[in-house]
C-alpha cells in the first residue's frame, strides 16, 4: 500500500506493457553492445531519435576488435566509418551540420572533424564520399592504406570478398587525395591508373586492393 495516502495506487492488472517493448530494449540492449559507444546517454538519445524517424541508426554491424596497424588516438575506426557511410552514403551530398551531428554522435573528436572540414575546405552540402576519404585517410599511414578501407567501405560485396569498386570511383577518389596530399604527381597517377587498368579490364570494371596493393603496381605514394 502507498505510504500517502494521497499517492494514486497501482495493482498488477492496471499496469499495460506495450507488447513491444521488450523485443525494442533487447534490440537496443545488442546494438549497445555491438557498438559500444564512448557516451551511452548521448548515444542512447540519438539511437531511438534515428528509430523514431525510420533512419539508419548509429550501430555498427558487429563488436569490433582493435587492430595493431590502425590509428586509434582519434576514437575513429574502420566500423564506426562504415556506420556514417550507411547513414550518409545514400544521400550522395550531405549538409556539413548534417555530417557533424551523426559524428558527434558516434562521440567522435570534434577537433578532428574541424580538421577534416578544414583539410577538404568543406561548406555547405558535401560530396559525402570525399569527406570519406578524409576520413579514411585518418586510418592509414598512407594513401594506399586509405584506399584499401575505402574499397572495403565502399564496396557492394560481402565481407570477406574482394572489395571491388568501379574503377571511375576509385580514380576520383585516389586523385582527390594525391592533390591534397599535394607531394604526388600527376605522373605518378596516370602511371597508377594506366597499369591497373588492365587488371579492370579482366573485371568487368572493378577494382579490388589487391590490384593496388600487389608489388607489382606503381606505388600510390
Amino acid at each position: 500500500m502507498p505510504t500517502n495516502p494521497d499517492e494514486p495506487y497501482y495493482c498488477s492488472q492496471q499496469i499495460s506493457i506495450p507488447p513491444e517493448l521488450p523485443d525494442i530494449l533487447k534490440q537496443f540492449t545488442k546494438a549497445a553492445i555491438r557498438t559500444q559507444p564512448k557516451d551511452v546517454l548521448a548515444w542512447s538519445a540519438a539511437y531511438f531519435r534515428a528509430m523514431s524517424k525510420g533512419e539508419t541508426p548509429p550501430v555498427k554491424e558487429r563488436l569490433e576488435m582493435p587492430v595493431a596497424t590502425q590509428k586509434t588516438d582519434t576514437g575513429l575506426t574502420p566500423g564506426l566509418l562504415r556506420v556514417l557511410n550507411r547513414q550518409l552514403g545514400p544521400r550522395k551530398t550531405a549538409p556539413i551540420n548534417v555530417i557533424e551531428e551523426k559524428w558527434l554522435d558516434l562521440s567522435l573528436p570534434k577537433e578532428q572533424f574541424d580538421d577534416m572540414v578544414r583539410i577538404g575546405t568543406f561548406g555547405g552540402d558535401v560530396e559525402w564520399n570525399k569527406f570519406l576519404a578524409i576520413a579514411a585517410s585518418a586510418l592509414g599511414e598512407n594513401i594506399t592504406q586509405s584506399m584499401k578501407t575505402i574499397c572495403e567501405i565502399l564496396t557492394a560485396d560481402p565481407e570477406g570478398g574482394p572489395s571491388r569498386i568501379p574503377f571511375p570511383l576509385f580514380k576520383e577518389l585516389y586523385t582527390y587525395l594525391a592533390q591534397i596530399d599535394g607531394e604526388i604527381s600527376q605522373q605518378q597517377i596516370n602511371d597508377v591508373v594506366s597499369h591497373l587498368q588492365y587488371d579492370v579490364d579482366k573485371q568487368e570494371g572493378y577494382v579490388q586492393p589487391r590490384n593496388f596493393c600487389g608489388s607489382d603496381c606503381p606505388k600510390l605514394s
